[in-house]
């Protein structure tokens, strides 16, 4: 396990304490996946949360269908089972959970929209995982789900002084993510990361835009694909291009009548 590792560990283990520590009164039900997904999170991060001067993509928070059942980032059931191959395991201490969002892990058989359009994107682009995090890390900058009202709530949703607590803890876990794996960029998916990756790192820091792949998303839904080259082409392999076969000739055909 690589030091970088370690401290990517590290600092999910903290934040994962300064969540519990929060108390919120906006949302009905949150679900803190670091704590009941820690064993699949933290291979997630044993693997892929080590080498320094990647391109950091940074999300915004758990979805119910994805990091909130696998512990992974956009995390959607299949993909996390059957490309990255991370065993899917719970906790024994689930939070209270709404019915319409029980957690279910390997047994959960919605898909993720928003992940599964990403990672489906990377592996026909890149091929497999151990490709795409050579180039790539992805970290949600909260790790936090909430419902409220039988619906997923945003962090920017919450209260004046709720959100200013989260939004403490969150901060300085992305510092601390920018300064264990310093990353040669950031790309905020979705313009809330864009806007709090700008407000953390350093005014000299670049922070790029890649729209969010959720299929909320007029745009996401038209080419979302073709969104995610354009915002991280610098960072890509080249194409591969297929050279076209040449055309066979026409057979001529004997003169009629």
């Amino acid at each position: 396990m690589s030091a970088g590792s370690n401290a990517t560990i590290r600092i999910a283990r903290r934040l994962a304490r300064d969540m519990q520590a929060l108390h919120f009164s906006t949302p009905s039900h949150v679900y803190n996946p670091l704590v009941y997904t820690w064993a699949a999170h933290r291979e997630y991060l044993s693997r892929y949360g080590t080498a320094p001067g990647r391109v950091l993509l940074l999300g915004m928070n758990p979805g119910p269908w994805g990091m909130a059942q696998t512990g992974v980032p956009f995390g959607d059931v299949a993909m996390v089972r059957d490309w990255f191959d991370i065993p899917l395991q719970l906790g024994r201490e689930l939070p209270a959970q709404h019915r319409k969002y029980p957690i279910l892990g390997k047994d959960c058989r919605r898909s993720e929209g928003s992940g599964a359009r990403l990672w489906h994107w990377a592996q026909q682009r890149v091929g497999t995982p151990e490709a795409f995090f050579a180039r790539f890390f992805v970290w949600n900058y909260c790790p936090l789900l909430f419902i409220k009202d039988a619906r997923n709530l945003v962090p920017e949703r919450l209260g004046r002084h709720e959100g200013a607590a989260l939004t403490q803890a969150c901060d300085r876990a992305l510092a601390d993510v920018w300064r264990a794996l310093r990353p040669t960029a950031v790309v905020g998916i979705g313009r809330y990361a864009q806007a709090r990756a700008r407000a953390v790192l350093a005014a000299d820091v670049q922070v790029h835009y890649l729209p969010h792949p959720s299929p909320a998303s007029p745009a996401a839904n038209r080419d979302w694909p073709g969104l995610a080259e354009a915002a991280l082409e610098p960072w890509l392999p080249p194409l591969r291009r297929t050279r076209a076969s040449p055309a066979k000739p026409t057979p001529r055909q004997p003169p009629q009548g």
